[in-house]
């Protein structure tokens, strides 16, 4: 965003990820389609409309639960962090699908009438005090409302006109959205089709995306208070943070000190430097990316900066702190006071030479 504006910024792997996304979610639908035709049969035959609206249905639930299942996975094993890197790309295609279900559904069972479909779907049935009859679609309608603003600010344009801050609030929305889901799940569908093994998938969907963000948060918490315990050795301001040989080359790592914000460390070329774990970005975290064509690269989305002085190359402008780093033998000491983002720090040289 420091060059130009792009509509759609597409790489190789994005282009990969996105026919894989596609070509997932059409293979999801014609299954769904062909296995309803195949099991309701004669007299209990379901309509082609009602079959497509449940596989949409169905498809954008099941979206919305891997979306929320990415993050923490990502902050467990890095290996799921390329599905990270490609996130938002889902994010949009989880709204098309369910404004294809909301469409199908609105003008199956409200566009019949003299009255616009969608008042009609506001004002059919207003019975909000009953559960068994509580209007359900407004909370899908409400849902939906929230996945369009998201896949409609999802481009970097409004991360850079609305600040990482706000923005970040603004998609966390995507939490609220998956609570209505969940309720319009259980108060529609599970009303009328009361089968165990669908009230089942729907209770183990909730709770798998609830344990994975406790068990990443627990981590995250065990992390930063085993950090708060370093504290500045006896010389000055220098805390040791761990060993040369606890990261491996051209891949980084991330350091909690007292008092201090998280620190990424990079060993890169057979030396160490620090810089803030914070991407200028969206806020990634730096220390669980690695080092491409020599500079830091954050997980989430690929930015990049020079380990030496936090900088992006150019023609980018962007810019991070850097942190003072030495070597005492093989124990890695750093000045947890960040540096002015850009600000050149020399890399700490490993004296034996061992690049990993």
């Amino acid at each position: 965003m420091s060059v130009g504006y792009v509509p759609v910024q597409w790489n190789r792997h994005k282009r990969i990820y996105d026919a894989c996304t596609l070509g997932g979610i059409a293979a999801y639908l014609a299954a769904f389609f062909l296995a309803g035709k195949a099991l309701y049969r004669g007299a209990h035959a379901i309509s082609d409309p009602i079959l497509a609206m449940r596989a949409l249905g169905t498809c954008a639930y099941v979206l919305l639960h891997v979306i929320l299942s990415i993050g923490p996975l990502a902050r467990l094993d890095r290996r799921f962090l390329p599905l990270l890197y490609n996130r938002r790309h889902l994010g949009v295609a989880t709204f098309f699908v369910a404004l294809g279900h909301a469409a199908i559904a609105t003008g199956f069972y409200h566009g019949f009438g003299i009255v616009n479909p969608l008042l009609s779907l506001l004002t059919s049935n207003t019975n909000y005090s009953s559960l068994t009859a509580f209007p359900f679609q407004v909370l899908g309608l409400l849902a939906l409302a929230i996945l369009f603003l998201m896949a409609a600010t999802s481009h970097d344009f409004w991360l850079k006109n609305l600040g990482a801050a706000a923005w970040k609030r603004l998609h966390m929305l995507v939490y609220a959205a998956y609570a209505l889901l969940v309720m319009h799940v259980a108060l529609g569908i599970l009303q009328t089709q009361r089968q165990a093994w669908l009230t089942t998938l729907v209770v183990v969907g909730v709770a798998l995306v609830a344990s994975l963000h406790t068990i990443a948060g627990l981590r995250e918490i065990a992390h930063d208070v085993r950090g708060r315990r370093r504290t500045p050795r006896g010389d000055g301001s220098w805390v040791d943070v761990g060993c040369v040989d606890e990261i491996a080359e051209n891949r980084g790592c991330t350091v909690t000190v007292a008092g201090s914000e998280r620190i990424a460390l990079f060993r890169h070329g057979g030396c160490i430097s620090a810089t803030t774990n914070i991407c200028a970005h969206q806020g990634g975290p730096l220390g669980e990316g690695k080092i491409i064509d020599g500079c830091v690269t954050c997980p989430w989305h690929g930015w990049q900066y020079r380990p030496a002085d936090g900088q992006s190359p150019p023609p980018f402008a962007e810019k991070i702190a850097t942190y003072r780093v030495r070597l005492a033998g093989r124990r890695i000491e750093i000045d947890p006071q960040p540096l002015p983002p850009g600000t050149a720090v020399e890399p700490a040289r490993i004296e034996d030479g061992k690049h990993g």
